[in-house]
């Protein structure tokens, strides 16, 4: 999971700086991966302005720039169709170091011309795949300022890991959430998410099938349509914020989809409505089926897949990936938007089935929060309206939201017996508090009854609550304890079996043979010459071409393990 550091202080108050709050992470259970700097590779580059531009004297698809650095006067090559007169551009001085190839640029000359410098396109830079011309920084930008102050790149990025069972941290409003409970700030209102309310019944319609309900694949499903959307290029602020988690930016309406579930952990998808065939249903598939994907890949559908279909057939499978002939695009006019909730396990054993990886079935696959079908459909709507234009429907709903899980007794005493510290009352019940916990006073002190948050599906006994206070307070405040000695000799550790396979493992190896530890899996090609593999033994998705089958025989990777070495010329091998 990857985000800035502002855009983390979108949802975080805080002072604190950047050292406490990764350490933080680490510290209460949100490991921290690596924390990236973009500027440091781009120190040294600025921003200049190109004064003049003729052709080149030997060359068609080359000129001859003059450029000024705000300390002196440049003479650049370049073939870039943009390059002309009065633009600011990112500016290479001899002695860079260029990120896309770790070149150092030299001063040299380009079909007899002298070139002092290059200027930079968003390829070079490692901001983008566009290097067919130079980036064109804003008119307004100070010559000679660096470039990366210019773009925004001075915000850090931070990477995570996150463990299965934190669906609330796929969103960057819950990692806020945790740090404020750490006590490093508080956690803003969530923006945007006021309800909006329509001037117009949608035309379209959505209906979940009946086997699909009882399934509780898809309990609910929300949409609105939204007409006369501008879909077109993002805004900087959200090309940045995409492009700094590694999220190309594709058009405003899918851009705001990208932005809402790394923001808040919801995904959703825009359907161009108007090359939808009639209304919507939910149902599964149908052998024979197939679907082109927006990732231009045809997918095979059977019937435990859910589909999202119109008339036509289906459109996108629900939660995986959506279909690319409904997809939007600069035409696009008006648009229906989902917002839905999928089964974790189904949705994960779909993403299987067809090997498809996507940001959708990330957080599908963990539990994306129920509620978010609520304010994640108003979050996007306002996002589109703001950036789009448009005028919005009434929502469309069909299904039931889950409600809220049952409470859990909490007896604050087992803080201690399970955790092995002493916590106050106020300070355990506000760390819950803090986290969305409801807590409620029994009859009987210190023991409440503690609702978890709709974000926390992890949730499912008072060993859990424990733990949300000890990992908020921090593991490495308990203490170490030592464990009672026995007074009676334990049962040795080895039984007589296990002890003859170390003698002979040591036997062996004191007489100079190695001990190798092979795959468990073995090249087909091999395989057959010793034993013929059962069709059970061939895993559906191998770790690689040569390691398709599980090994009939340790002998097969052994007598490999001995042809590698012969071919590095050691012909003295003993393995066992």
């Amino acid at each position: 999971m990857k985000f800035t550091l502002s855009w983390l202080k979108d949802h975080l108050q805080t002072d604190a700086d950047l050292t406490s709050l990764t350490d933080t992470l680490t510290a209460i259970g949100l490991e921290l991966e690596q924390v990236t700097d973009r500027a440091k590779a781009l120190s040294g580059f600025t921003v200049a302005r190109v004064s003049d531009a003729r052709q080149h004297p030997d060359a068609d698809r080359l000129r001859v720039c003059t450029v000024e650095t705000g300390s002196e006067t440049l003479q650049i090559i370049c073939g870039a169709p943009n390059a002309r007169a009065g633009i600011n551009v990112a500016l290479a001085p001899v002695g860079a170091i260029i990120p896309a190839t770790g070149d150092r640029l030299k001063k040299g000359l380009i079909r007899g011309v002298e070139s002092q410098g290059m200027m930079c396109s968003a390829y070079e830079l490692n901001l983008g795949t566009d290097h067919d011309g130079i980036i064109e920084l804003p008119e307004g930008a100070e010559i000679g300022a660096p470039v990366a102050d210019v773009l925004g790149l001075t915000d850090p990025v931070i990477e995570i890991n996150l463990t299965p069972n934190r669906p609330d941290c796929t969103g960057v409003r819950g990692i806020a959430r945790d740090l404020a409970a750490a006590g490093l700030g508080s956690l803003k209102p969530l923006p945007r998410s006021e309800p909006v309310t329509g001037t117009f019944d949608s035309p379209i319609r959505v209906s979940i099938a009946d086997d699909v309900t009882a399934d509780g694949t898809c309990p609910a499903f929300y949409g609105r349509y939204i007409k006369g959307v501008k879909n077109g290029e993002s805004p900087d602020w959200l090309k940045r914020k995409l492009e700094a988690v590694g999220l190309r930016p594709i058009s405003a309406l899918v851009d705001i989809t990208n932005l809402v579930s790394v923001d808040l952990g919801r995904p959703l998808h825009v359907f161009d409505a108007d090359k939808l065939t009639g209304h919507l249903s939910v149902r599964y598939g149908r052998d024979g089926e197939t679907l082109r994907a927006l990732n231009d890949s045809d997918y095979a559908l059977t019937g435990s897949m859910v589909a999202i279909c119109d008339a036509a057939g289906p459109q996108g499978l629900g939660g995986v990936i959506g279909g690319q002939s409904t997809g939007c695009t600069e035409d696009t006019v008006n648009v229906f938007l989902e917002c839905a909730l999928f089964d974790a396990v189904n949705i994960a054993r779909t993403g299987r089935a067809l090997n498809v990886i996507t940001d959708a079935r990330y957080r599908f696959e963990r539990g994306v929060d129920p509620a978010s079908v609520d304010w994640g459909l108003d979050v996007a709507t306002r996002l589109i309206t703001e950036l789009c234009g448009g005028h919005t429907s009434n929502p469309v709903k069909t299904g039931t939201v889950p409600g809220a899980t049952s409470p859990h007794i909490l007896r604050l005493d087992r803080i201690r017996d399970l955790g092995g510290i002493e916590v106050s009352d106020t300070r355990a019940t506000g760390i819950l508090a803090n986290l969305g916990f409801v807590l409620a006073q029994t009859d009987t002190a210190r023991v409440f009854n503690v609702t978890a948050p709709s974000w926390r599906p992890d949730i499912t006994g008072e060993a859990d609550l424990v733990e949300e206070v000890l990992r908020i307070i921090g593991y490495d405040t308990i203490p170490t304890t030592a464990l009672p000695r026995q007074s009676a000799l334990p049962k040795p550790a080895l039984s007589a079996q296990q002890k003859r396979v170390g003698v002979i493992r040591r036997s062996l190896a004191v007489r100079g043979l190695n001990e190798t530890v092979t795959w468990a899996f073995t090249d087909s090609r091999y395989a057959g010459l010793f034993a013929e593999p059962d069709p059970g033994l061939f895993p559906v998705n191998p770790i690689s071409s040569d390691l398709d089958v599980m090994r009939p025989s340790g002998l097969i990777n052994l007598l490999l393990a001995v042809t590698r070495n012969r071919h590095r010329g050691f012909d003295d091998v003993a393995l066992f």
